[in-house]
């Protein structure tokens, strides 16, 4: 049943009970008479009609958003108001049951006024607090509403900061075979065409698949691969279980690509990468392992190369608390980065999916 005719069902029962006990009680004292049946419907249609006008008003001039002391000084006007008209209709109907009273006592009018105004406020209390709630309700929803619009307007500009840095290093990967080695060029022109294919339709979603995230992972890896040679070697191990859940796109690729800018560019030698997902409690933990050493310095350039302030911030627009993000040294040589990704809602039984690369769940 829709509001609307609730709140006609409430009026017409809610006045009709209250008017026919008033019946009733006049029937006890002076004896059942048909007038006092014209009367009562009398009385329920006034009644209605005052007190939806006052709803008519309070809806009209919003009355609802107005600071507690000004609302209650409108209620009381609002009481005072119907409940005179309530005493004018009924002074002159109960004439004949109290009108030698009221002119002996004129000052019993004050008792009629009394008794009628207590339904009327009974009434607008209820309704100044139903209505005051579900006006507090929808201003919760539409500032729900408002915050997820302003986190999913978040999330696409953290995307948006990501790719122009990646696509530059991508680049710069290709350039250095272009001369040395014209068919390893093409393949790793075709990679980043991969690449960039999937930072297209990655733009175009808040989550993809682990897996496709994983081949991103592994383009990016194959043409840093070319440029670093023996100097870069990466292991995967990562449980066929994991491939299906959903992970915020570019969200890996960042921090391998950030593995490989602070650390592994910088040792001297080699450096590896490990790439490690598992299902730890309901929940997908990833493992980015690399050679290098964090500082602890508050510059923006080692930030963004070890804080990655940017995928904590997108963990946590996606997946608030259920999330965790954290970058630690591991041992003197190696840097670890852990996420943790909630599973629910989220597919993991993906037991036949696989990537293409024989690298996956191998050293190379």
């Amino acid at each position: 049943m829709s509001k609307n005719k609730l709140y006609w069902l409430f009026q017409i029962i809610g006045w009709s009970l209250y008017f026919g006990n008033e019946v009733f009680v006049y029937s006890v004292q002076y004896g059942f008479e048909n007038q006092m049946l014209f009367q009562a419907f009398a009385n329920i249609i006034l009644a209605i009609f005052l007190t939806h006008s006052f709803r008519y008003i309070v809806k009209r001039y919003n009355w609802i958003i107005l600071p507690m002391t000004q609302i209650a000084i409108r209620v009381v006007l609002g009481v005072f108001v119907m409940t005179d008209f309530m005493v004018a209709l009924n002074l002159p109907l109960d004439a004949k049951y109290t009108g030698q009273l009221l002119s002996e006592n004129p000052i019993l009018a004050i008792e009629y006024f009394i008794n009628l105004s207590k339904p009327t406020m009974v009434w607008v209390l209820v309704y100044i607090f139903y209505h005051y709630s579900e006006e507090k309700r929808q201003r919760e929803i539409e500032q729900l509403k408002l915050r997820n619009s302003i986190k999913e307007s978040e999330a696409k500009v953290l995307k948006a900061q990501m790719n122009p840095h990646f696509i530059f290093n991508a680049l710069n990967s290709i350039r250095a075979l272009v001369y040395e080695d014209p068919t390893k060029a093409q393949q790793g022109i075709t990679q980043l065409s991969n690449i960039l294919r999937s930072s297209l339709i990655a733009d175009r979603r808040t989550t993809i698949s682990l897996k496709e995230e994983l081949r991103t992972v592994e383009d990016y890896l194959a043409l840093e691969k070319v440029r670093y040679e023996e100097r870069l070697q990466s292991k995967w191990d990562v449980d066929e279980n994991t491939l299906g859940i959903q992970v915020p796109p570019m969200m890996l690729q960042t921090l391998v690509e950030n593995a490989i800018k602070h650390g592994v560019q910088k040792a001297i030698g080699w450096g590896f990468i490990e790439i490690n997902t598992s299902i730890i409690k309901d929940k997908l933990q990833i493992k980015i392992r690399n050679t290098g050493q964090l500082r602890s310095t508050d510059s923006d350039s080692e930030s963004s190369g070890f804080g990655l302030k940017n995928t904590a911030q997108r963990l946590d627009i996606l997946y608030g608390t259920d999330s965790s993000f954290k970058i630690y040294q591991e041992d003197n040589l190696t840097v670890c980065a852990e996420i943790e990704i909630p599973t629910a809602n989220n597919d993991v039984k993906n037991n036949n999916i696989s990537l293409d690369s024989s690298n996956i769940r191998a050293a190379s």
